[in-house]
């Protein structure tokens, strides 16, 4: 199951003739790009059964929201997926976004409530090694370089925390999410669906350690 060059094609023209009228004259072709994307990401849902438990994977729509964007283009230039992990033990969800020169993976914690994101800052207040830990690893390193991504991060340490503390980069934070780029090419390649799985299984030891953090207190007990 791989991506096909021409739902790749149907995504360069909506983002080039992003309007209802052209839309609707070429829904057919969309159909059959949603079908293709559809089939790729319940192969990738399937292999993640394979060695993690997902409660439920979801389909981004490609009808955007406009009431209150500035952007009033009315589709996505994209086709997304969601795979959100099972229970409140198995914590953090894996994402996949395909768009032309705009590719890309990502598994984390996108915006953690204001309890599991305590819980994280206490950590990392503590004894942030285990932390680190991952950013060093090598495996970690190869698929997603040496650091945590944040959609949005404070200009000094949360109240409550030393501004001057060692690790306040991580402390600054408002989300951890580990994110992989790829290429055209790389999509449309036939082992796609295979390189995501190897990147998603390098994750296992950032949710594990996060899901550990999130499920103990400081004592690291069971909570």
């Amino acid at each position: 199951m791989q991506i096909e060059k021409s739902t790749f094609q149907f995504l360069k023209d909506l983002q080039k003739n992003n309007n209802r009228d052209w839309f609707t004259e070429n829904k057919p072709t969309y159909v059959k790009a949603q079908q293709n994307s559809k089939d790729v990401f319940a192969a990738i849902h399937h292999n993640l059964q394979m060695h993690d438990e997902i409660e439920k994977s979801k389909m981004m729509r490609i009808y955007r929201d406009v009431r209150f964007s500035k952007d009033k283009t009315p589709y996505k230039s994209r086709f997304a997926n969601s795979y959100s992990r099972l229970g409140k033990s198995l914590r953090g969800g894996y994402f996949i976004c395909l768009e032309p020169q705009n590719s890309f993976l990502a598994g984390g914690f996108w915006e953690p409530n204001k309890e599991d994101l305590f819980r994280i800052r206490k950590e990392i207040e503590m004894d942030a090694s285990e932390i680190r830990g991952i950013l060093k690893d090598p495996t970690y390193q190869k698929h997603f370089g040496n650091t945590f991504e944040s959609f949005g991060e404070l200009k000094t340490a949360p109240r409550g925390f030393d501004k001057d503390h060692p690790d306040v980069d991580l402390l600054r934070k408002k989300g951890f999410i580990a994110t992989k780029k790829f290429t055209d090419q790389e999509v449309l390649s036939e082992d796609f669906v295979a390189k995501v799985d190897e990147s998603f299984i390098a994750l296992r030891p950032f949710f594990n350690l996060f899901s550990d953090i999130l499920t103990t207190n400081l004592n690291g007990e069971r909570i």
